[in-house]
C-alpha cells in the first residue's frame, strides 16, 4: 500500500518516514525539470537512494513502497550562486564573523570552509526557502584576494558535504582600487604581478626567494587559478571595469572568470557572451549607489540573456542571512522582461554549470535527489515549500523563526511572562 505524505505533514513526521523509506514519489501539478522536457503537467519525480530514477507524466508508475508528496509545483533544489551564509552569524560580533581577516598576512590561501558553521541559524532559513546548495565566498579585507570559496549543502548537519576551494574570490573595480593602493591601475598591476608569482611557483620561491606581491603560501594557492584550473570570481560592476577584465581574459584565454555584480554588464553583453563569461547578479540593482553603478537597470538580466550571456540571480543586498530572497529578485527580473524559464535556470541550471556541480540543478534521471515541492509558483513571493529533499533525504522545515512564531502565536494570557504594572 502506498503511503501518502500530505503537504501539511509536520517536518518531524517527514523525517521519521525518511528513516523508514528511501523511495519517494514527488507529484506536482507542474513539474519544472530544467531540461529539454520543460514543465510537465501532473508530473511525477521518483527518488531512490539519493538519486532521481524517474521523471515523467501522470502515467508514470509509482512504486508501492514509495512515500508520496503532493504539491502544486516541483522543481530542482535551488542553488544560491553567491552568499556568505554559514560564515557569519552576527555581523558586529567578531567571534561569529569569519568572512574576512584584516590582520592576516595571507589572502589567496585563506580557506573560507575552515570557518563554516552548519549551526548558523541562517542555514535553516535558507533551506526552508528551497535552497539546497549554497556557494559561499569570503570577503576581501586588505587585499584584492579574499580567498578560497566553497559549496555546501543546507542540511545544517555537522557532516555537511563541502566542496572546498571551489573557486577563488577577488575584488576589482572601485573596491579593488581601494584595496590595492587607491587606483584601478594599481589594482591591475597587483593582479598581473600576483598571476606572475603564481605561475612562477615554486621556482621563484626556491631557496628562500620571494614573489613580487605574494607570499609563498599565497602563490601556491593561486597557482591553479593562474593556470586555468580553478574558477576566479571577480567582483566588478561598471562597463569600463568589465572591459578591463575581458582584456585580461583575451590576453590569457586559459583564465576562467565569472563576474559577481555586473550592474552595467548589459552595456558590454555581446563581448561577455563571446568570451563566455557568466554574470552572477542582483536583479534588484537599478540605482546609481556608486559611480560603478551609474547605468544600473532592472532590465540587466533580460538584456544579458537576450545577448546570450549566462546569468545566475542572487541577493547581494544581504548575502549572509537573506540569500533566500533570490527567488523574489528573480520574480522581479521576470516583471522586467526576463523569461520565466530563464529566471528559474538562473537559480538552478546556470549556478550548477558555473561551479561544475554535475548532477545538480535539474530534474533528470540520474541527477542528485535535490528536489523541492512548492505550494505555488516558486517565483511568487507568497509561495512556500511543502517538502525539501537533499540527496534524497527529506529535510526539517523548522527554524528558530518558525519555532518562535509557533510558540507565541498560541500562547494564552496565563502563559505570558510577568510584567511590571504601574500601580
Amino acid at each position: 500500500m502506498i503511503r501518502h505524505l500530505i503537504a501539511a505533514t509536520s517536518a518531524a513526521a517527514c523525517l521519521a518516514l525518511g528513516a523508514m523509506a528511501e523511495t519517494y514519489a514527488v507529484i506536482g501539478e507542474k513539474v519544472w525539470t530544467g531540461t529539454d522536457a520543460g514543465t510537465i503537467d501532473d508530473g511525477i519525480v521518483i527518488i531512490r537512494d539519493g538519486r532521481i530514477v524517474t521523471v515523467g507524466g501522470p502515467d508514470t508508475p509509482v512504486p508501492e513502497e514509495a512515500t508520496v508528496v503532493n504539491a502544486e509545483w516541483v522543481t530542482p533544489g535551488l542553488i544560491s550562486a553567491f552568499s556568505r551564509t554559514g560564515i557569519v552569524e552576527v555581523d558586529a560580533e567578531d567571534s561569529t564573523n569569519d568572512t574576512s581577516a584584516a590582520l592576516s598576512p595571507f589572502s589567496v590561501s585563506l580557506n573560507a570552509a575552515d570557518g563554516f558553521n552548519p549551526d548558523d541559524t541562517a542555514i535553516d532559513v535558507t533551506r526552508i526557502a528551497g535552497v539546497t546548495r549554497i556557494v559561499v565566498a569570503p570577503s576581501p579585507a586588505t587585499n584584492l584576494f579574499a580567498g578560497q570559496g566553497f559549496v555546501a549543502d543546507t542540511t545544517g548537519s555537522q557532516e555537511t558535504a563541502l566542496r572546498e576551494r571551489a573557486f577563488l574570490y577577488m575584488s576589482m573595480g572601485e573596491g579593488g582600487a581601494g584595496l590595492a593602493g587607491g587606483s584601478r591601475p594599481a589594482a591591475w598591476a597587483q593582479l598581473r604581478a600576483a598571476l606572475d608569482d603564481a605561475r612562477a611557483y615554486p621556482g621563484r620561491y626556491a631557496g628562500g626567494g620571494e614573489g613580487d606581491v605574494l607570499t609563498r603560501r599565497d602563490a601556491q594557492a593561486l597557482a591553479s587559478a593562474a593556470r586555468g584550473q580553478q574558477l576566479i570570481l571577480v567582483s566588478v560592476r561598471s562597463a569600463t571595469d568589465l572591459n578591463a577584465l575581458m582584456d585580461l581574459a583575451e590576453s590569457d584565454r586559459a583564465l576562467k572568470f565569472a563576474v559577481v555584480g555586473g550592474d552595467e554588464a548589459w552595456r558590454v553583453a555581446d563581448r561577455l557572451a563571446a568570451l563566455r563569461i557568466p554574470v552572477i547578479l542582483d536583479a534588484f540593482s537599478n540605482l546609481p549607489g556608486s559611480f560603478d553603478q551609474l547605468a544600473a537597470t532592472q532590465e540587466n538580466a533580460s538584456r544579458l540573456v537576450a545577448a546570450g550571456v549566462s546569468i545566475a540571480i542572487v541577493n547581494l543586498g544581504n548575502d549572509s542571512h537573506l540569500a533566500r530572497l533570490m527567488t523574489q529578485i528573480a520574480g522581479n527580473a521576470v516583471a522586467n522582461g526576463l523569461d520565466w524559464d530563464e529566471a528559474m535556470k538562473s537559480l538552478t541550471v546556470t549556478p550548477a554549470k558555473i561551479f561544475g556541480l554535475s548532477g545538480y540543478g535539474t530534474l533528470a534521471v540520474g541527477a542528485r535527489g535535490d528536489v523541492v515541492a512548492w505550494d505555488g509558483d516558486p517565483l511568487e513571493n507568497t509561495s512556500n515549500t511543502d517538502a525539501v529533499f537533499i540527496d534524497g533525504v527529506p529535510q526539517d522545515l523548522t527554524s528558530r523563526q518558525t519555532e518562535l512564531r509557533d510558540r507565541y502565536r498560541t500562547l494564552d494570557e496565563s502563559q505570558r511572562p510577568l510584567a511590571y504594572v504601574h500601580p
